[in-house]
């Protein structure tokens, strides 16, 4: 495609999109750079200044959730399948990373003894091995999420009742953990801020410290990940099984492959969230494959945007905040609180902060500066090439 101007000069318009999108993305990039630079530096110096170290901890900590959103996203922003049984991949991360913290000292663990085990079970042993463990965390949850997602795709089994094995598999989780005392210590969980880390106390404000930065880095690398597979191939491919399943598997394309591969994806994210949250946490117990925590990883996606990755982000750090902060005010309406904040979310913000932000939101920003933007076609509006020969050709045609 080439478009002549008025003083005849031929200019070549293929790859226009394929530059304009590396722009954008080599933009993105260095915003997210920097944000993740402000939250590694100058956010704990302020709040240590203003007297609220505690606030760190607790941003590393929902930092952490963060990662865990963005699979969820992932999955159904991008795919179309909704999750109501993350917390399984939650756990395994977690107690993958508190299993190895409690072998630290070279003796097993103290619950053992209260059971009368003297000698540490068998499958406890690779998680001696650092390297093993860092491995598990990502591993183990993308194959028992690999694992359920095969059984359940090949079936074809898709929508709401996806929604319900997740969440029946969830359950039948939660009660075998709950049910091993002797093996994990039962619904009473695996602690780690007393264990040691490289000769150091899990607590100690130095370890808590390395691993919000790794909170921040993860959650980085986790953002560009999810970004470059819905972005190209993959990505479209993933929206299609997501807007019409039966056209993509009519056209030659296996959906199976794909959502397995993305659920499985997600599922490692949350397993990296997990052992971050719980080494800054310093506890992790069944109750983390609890339903309503399952759940109320979907209400992050819900309110920060679907679809988006960053309101992923942005939705699990508003309600994890203002679920910390409301419930410090008001202890006991904190669950009104969340309740009226989703009913807000399906009833008056269907899309999200950041859906909304996209579309009326920033109509209503427009009119309330009285600079009302008249919307004809947004894909045209929208158009790099329509954007370009607008440019350029309008400025040919003024000098000519």
């Amino acid at each position: 495609m080439t478009v002549e101007t008025v003083n005849g000069v031929v200019e070549a318009l293929p790859g226009l999109n394929t530059r304009h999108r590396k722009k954008a993305l080599v933009r993105e990039m260095a915003i997210a750079l920097g944000i993740a630079l402000v939250l590694m530096f100058i956010i704990p110096a302020i709040l240590t200044g203003l007297g609220q170290g505690i606030r760190v901890n607790q941003l590393g900590r929902f930092l952490a959730l963060a990662i865990a959103a963005l699979g969820i996203d992932l999955i159904w922003g991008f795919t179309g399948l909704l999750s109501l049984g993350h917390g399984i991949f939650f756990a395994l991360g977690g107690y993958a990373l508190a299993m190895h913290l409690q072998l630290q000292d070279g003796q097993i663990p103290e619950f053992f003894s209260l059971y009368g085990v003297s000698e540490l079970p068998g499958f406890w042993q690779p998680f001696r091995s650092l390297p093993f463990t860092l491995i598990a965390v990502v591993v183990i949850p993308a194959l028992v999420a690999a694992a359920i997602g095969y059984l359940v795709f090949r079936n074809r089994i898709r929508g709401v009742y996806f929604s319900i094995l997740t969440q029946a598999a969830l359950i039948v989780f939660f009660n075998f953990f709950n049910g091993q005392q002797k093996l994990i210590n039962g619904t009473n969980g695996l602690k780690t801020d007393t264990s040691t880390f490289f000769g150091l106390q899990v607590s100690d404000p130095r370890i808590q410290t390395t691993f919000y930065a790794f909170s921040i880095l993860f959650l980085l690398g986790g953002y560009f990940l999810c970004r470059w597979l819905t972005s190209g191939r993959i990505g479209r491919v993933l929206v299609a099984i997501r807007d019409d399943e039966p056209r993509v598997r009519f056209s030659g394309y296996n959906p199976t492959g794909y959502k397995v591969f993305v659920f499985a994806v997600s599922a490692a994210l949350a397993g990296i969230a997990g052992a971050l949250y719980t080494v800054q946490s310093g506890i992790i117990t069944p109750k983390a494959m609890d339903v309503a925590f399952s759940i109320e990883m979907v209400i992050w996606v819900a309110l920060g945007g679907r679809g988006t990755l960053v309101g992923a982000i942005l939705g699990a750090l508003i309600v994890n905040f203002a679920r910390t902060l409301l419930s410090e005010k008001f202890p006991e309406f904190w669950l009104f609180f969340q309740g009226a904040l989703f009913l807000i979310v399906v009833t008056v913000l269907p899309m999200g902060i950041l859906g909304w932000l996209r579309t009326d939101g920033m109509n209503w920003l427009r009119s309330l500066s009285g600079r009302e933007k008249l919307i004809t076609y947004p894909s045209l509006e929208e158009d790099p090439d329509v954007e370009y020969e607008r440019k350029n050709l309008g400025d040919s045609e003024s000098n000519g």
